[in-house]
């Protein structure tokens, strides 16, 4: 019987203070020693052989795949080896495991999906069940897959599982452990398999913070029922929908840690700073959060993540979900004023001739619209440069002026906003503006919102129009994503210059982005202040740019220079 108890050597520390925890880990701690004293009268007790043995699986039979980690034995972290021998040594008075959910959340890259692979592992072929059903599960079929190429892995770096496991496919394609002895297997599994009846002996669940609803989860707990030592294993990093099946999780996990719910069957390990912490400030409580930082989470790339963040607000909420726990909301200020002033660049620029691509977002027939322009680095000037265009129809324009609370009437006094007679937008006049800039520049295509555009389509073509190409650009994640992303990578970087439009400023200044559980970040007008069709224009445009195979980004085309 092994005398050392790792997990009460792991509680102990973190209540002494010797290890950084938050709130909720510090109540899953005190919870442990409670439960030491006082569970068997609850009919709990805690194994330390099987405490160990499960611990001992990980360094003895499983090794880690990836990077500087690639081969070698997986000794589990003082978090992770807490984690695991709550899981397995705690039992109750019928000698099954007491744990029948755990949740675990954590900063990103701790290595929360190998640490599921190994409990997938054991589950499969330590735990001396006859024909185990172990899944790794998600809303998606890709993102299953993540956490079982690293069972798949560890499988094959290890004498002991390869000897015992068959694998069905190859490479890439595996999709099936089998551990023929107990007639047993491990393979993912997605609602869109439209599975139905699985009966897990294990359930690995990943990324939970992006389950739009709680199918896969019930699926999963629901078939649960006949297996009396039946395991759900979910992982994630922190969200932004407090509305999400995973909050719902997030919530009774930390009020089970902290005892104002009791759930002998629930675990949880929930890490999340203490009120009044702000890791932009204070780098004492980054291991809060990461409680692998340091081993798999260097430093160096916390502070690269805090320093990028610091003047773009929407990065900064992604980097205080995923990096500090900090459950923000889905929609942000996109950029600060500071990143934007910076970039600001009234110097007269010959930009005739100069290759660049467009982004047109044509509004209502009373509202913004807007029209930008992205060009390229040149050799005599290495920057990109955005230049855009608004209209609106002149009729009410100081009213609208007052309604928006900005100087519409100054603007276009001084050239910054284009008007036009009447009460609606003046398509042709936008046209001809079109194809006058076209006729200056190298426009090799622009990017279009399809929200009408055909009625200017059949102006083109009723008048013969001669412009560059034009292109259908989405206003969904899958388009505005990567724009959005590369416009903000360009303005932090000080790489794109603006002219200092204050039409353009005010728009960047209303900007607001939204973000899917996955991080991705677009800009949503009927989140933001107010108007920002300039905005939206030049991330379309920036957009359009990565679409063109013979666009290079600021660093290739710097490279390319230096190396001439």
């Amino acid at each position: 019987m092994p005398t050392f108890n790792p997990v009460s050597d792991y509680a102990e520390k973190v209540l002494s203070g010797d290890y950084p925890a938050g709130p909720h880990v510090r109540g899953a701690c005190q919870r442990h020693l409670d439960d030491i004293k006082t569970g068997e009268a609850r009919g709990l007790y805690f194994d330390q052989k099987e405490c160990a043995r499960a611990i001992g699986f990980y360094k003895d039979v499983l090794k880690l795949n990836g990077g500087d980690f690639e081969g070698l034995p997986f000794h589990l972290l003082e978090w992770q080896a807490f984690i695991i021998g709550s899981l397995f040594g705690w039992k109750t008075e019928d000698g099954y495991r007491r744990f029948r959910v755990a949740y675990i959340e954590t900063g990103k890259g701790s290595g929360k999906s190998p640490l599921a692979a190994g409990v997938g592992l054991y589950g499969l072929t330590a735990d001396n069940e006859a024909r185990a059903e172990v899944y790794a599960a998600a809303t998606k079929k890709d993102q299953a897959m993540i956490l079982f190429r690293d069972a798949v892995a560890m499988v094959e770096q290890s004498g002991a599982l390869s000897a015992r496991i068959k694998k069905s496919g190859t490479g890439q394609n595996v999709w099936n452990l089998a551990y023929l002895q107990k007639g047993s297997f491990f393979r993912p599994i997605s609602s869109d398999d439209g599975a139905s009846g699985p009966r897990p002996h294990i359930a690995l669940l990943d990324e939970i913070h992006e389950h739009k609803n709680g199918s896969i989860v019930e699926m999963m707990r629901a078939g649960t029922k006949g297996r009396t030592q039946a395991l759900i294993f979910m992982i994630t990093n922190s969200g932004a929908n407090k509305q999400s099946i995973c909050r719902e999780y997030h919530e009774y996990a930390a009020q089970v840690c902290s005892g104002v719910l009791e759930d002998d069957s629930f675990f949880g390990y929930v890490c999340a700073l203490d009120e009044g912490d702000d890791p932009f400030q204070d780098e004492e409580c980054w291991g809060k959060a990461n409680p692998s930082l340091g081993i798999t989470i260097p430093k160096k790339y916390l502070l690269e993540q805090v320093r990028e963040a610091r003047g773009m607000p929407s990065k900064e909420a992604t980097v205080r979900r995923l990096n500090f726990c900090e459950w923000t909301e889905a929609s942000n200020p996109w950029i600060s004023y500071d990143v934007w002033l910076d970039c600001k660049d009234e110097t007269p620029v010959d930009l005739t001739g100069r290759r660049c691509w467009g982004g047109l977002d044509l509004s209502s027939s009373q509202d913004l619209t807007g029209f930008a322009l992205v060009f390229e680095p040149s050799d005599a000037d290495p920057n990109w440069r955005l230049k855009v265009w608004m209209w609106l129809p002149d009729d009410g324009l100081e009213k609208k002026g007052k309604e928006d609370r900005v100087p519409y009437l100054a603007w276009r006094d001084k050239g910054y906003l284009e008007t036009n007679p009447g009460r609606a937008i003046n398509k042709i006049a936008i046209l001809e503006k079109i194809t006058e800039l076209s006729g200056l520049y190298d426009v090799r295509a622009i990017a279009y919102d399809r929200w009408r555009i055909e009625d200017l389509k059949m102006i083109i073509d009723q008048d013969g129009y001669t412009l560059p190409e034009l292109t259908p650009f989405g206003q969904g994640f899958k388009d505005m994503a990567p724009a959005v992303e590369e416009l903000e990578r360009l303005l932090i970087d000080g790489k794109i210059k603006h002219d200092g439009n204050p039409a353009l400023t005010w728009c960047a200044a209303n900007a607001v982005a939204v973000e899917d559980p996955a991080g991705n970040k677009k800009l949503a007008k009927d989140k933001s202040i107010g108007r920002i069709d300039g905005m939206v224009a030049g991330v379309m445009a920036v957009g359009q740019s990565l679409k063109d195979d013979d666009a290079g980004s600021f660093d290739e085309w710097l490279e390319a220079t230096v190396s001439l």
